[in-house]
């Protein structure tokens, strides 16, 4: 935290805070000011990516989406905050009032805390916990608690069976998640999120993801257990609109129902910020060394900018799942976290040890292995990007085809 404070002031008054001035009072407001940055940014992501979201959606089920509210609808999640802090909040009579009412917050402050210790670029970062991943994942454990509370105080048996759903799901998918990170930690050899940055490199062969064939698949089980703790489909089994109204947040209204969904697009960027900074490089910047990066402000900005590209695509992917899958039963839910997820972690975290062994990471055989899988994995991203960009162009001329046509239009006379 000092050295980070130190940096700020370093870079507002050119020059560092002297060891007789860094008193109590710098040190809360230093806090303080951090604490309403994150929180700025939280509130601010999670309603810009709800507009984002719901374009998604539309782009993808050839519809046209919120487009009234500001230019191209950009101001939608401002009009729609406004309404739920204008509505009524309303408590059921045969609810816990207190509990009910303590819920959301729980669930919130689990999710913002998170973001205390993930970095937004070189030096960019709250707090630079030695204990960070431990820290991530301890403190957003809160979010369980508060959606078991919200659901069990509501008296409701459409919220209870969410937050038991929950409950199950959470606590279940959170050994695989972390079993997954223990190769990376190896590697590593540190708790730190700015370590394990620093560990990788700027070019993709140089990202724990291609690493070896285990740290890849430890990527894959990271990826769809942190999906199952983000309650997003196809894992959104608490919530399930079509099951359980609106599973545990059923009964809740106004600026408290707005909490839950607001938490959870927040924590799309926690997920994609983990995803990131643990197999994907980072904020480490293609062909500019750590020591070269740290003499820079413009570096540091661009490598805070390298950051949060790589986790707005991971966001854009997890979005476009979203609308892509159904929803997986409760059985194979909890079939798929126990019978083929941890079991493949625990057999990654042994083939990473002796990988480690065989093909230690300064070696030219390690090097051609990870130019291999990197140039494999880049082959698939671009066949990706091939396919979205046929699918929206092909929407795109069929929707002009449209124009002036009878409703009715055939379908298979299309282009």
């Amino acid at each position: 935290m000092k050295e980070n404070a130190n940096l700020l002031f370093l870079f507002l008054f050119k020059t560092p805070i002297k060891e007789s001035e860094f008193s109590l009072a710098w040190y809360v407001l230093f806090v303080f000011l951090v604490a309403g940055v994150l929180l700025f940014f939280a509130a601010n992501f999670a309603g810009i990516t709800s507009f984002i979201e719901r374009r998604i959606a539309a782009r993808i089920q050839s519809r046209v989406g919120p487009n009234v509210v500001g230019p191209q609808g950009i101001l939608q999640w401002v009009a729609d905050g406004i309404k739920l802090l204008l509505k009524e909040d309303l408590v059921p009579d045969r609810a816990d009032k207190f509990l009910f009412r303590a819920a959301p917050y729980f669930v919130f402050s689990g999710l913002f805390a998170a973001f205390v210790a993930l970095p937004f670029g070189y030096g960019i970062v709250a707090a630079d916990l030695n204990i960070g991943v431990y820290y991530i994942f301890a403190i957003t454990s809160l979010v369980v608690v508060g959606i078991i509370m919200g659901g069990w105080s509501s008296n409701s048996k459409w919220a209870l069976f969410g937050a038991l759903r929950s409950a199950a799901q959470i606590i279940s998918y959170e050994i695989p998640t972390a079993l997954s990170l223990i190769p990376v930690i190896m590697l590593t050899g540190s708790l730190s999120t700015q370590d394990i940055i620093k560990a990788q490199g700027g070019m993709p062969w140089d990202w724990y993801l291609f690493h070896s064939p285990f740290t890849f698949v430890c990527f894959v089980i990271f990826f769809i257990s942190a999906l199952a703790e983000g309650n997003r489909i196809p894992f959104d089994l608490p919530e399930a609109e079509s099951e359980l109204v609106s599973g545990y947040n059923t009964e809740y209204s106004g600026f408290r129902f707005l909490i839950f969904p607001m938490a959870e697009w927040a924590n799309l960027w926690v997920i994609s910020a983990m995803v990131t900074l643990a197999y994907l490089g980072g904020w480490q910047v293609p062909f500019v060394a750590i020591e070269t990066l740290s003499q820079s402000f413009l570096l540091i900005f661009l490598s805070a900018g390298v950051f949060v590209i790589k986790t707005s695509i991971v966001v854009f992917i997890i979005i476009q799942l979203r609308w892509t899958l159904p929803r997986v039963r409760v059985d194979q839910m909890t079939l798929v976290c126990w019978t083929y997820l941890v079991p493949f972690c625990l057999a990654a975290i042994i083939g990473t040890m002796i990988w480690m062994l065989i093909f230690p990471w300064e070696t030219l055989a390690a090097l051609l292995l990870r130019l291999i899988m990197s140039g494999i994995g880049l082959g698939f991203c671009f066949l990706y990007v091939q396919r979205v960009r046929f699918n929206y162009f092909n929407d795109k001329m069929a929707f002009e085809n449209l124009k002036g046509k009878s409703l009715w239009y055939p379908f298979w006379r299309l282009p």
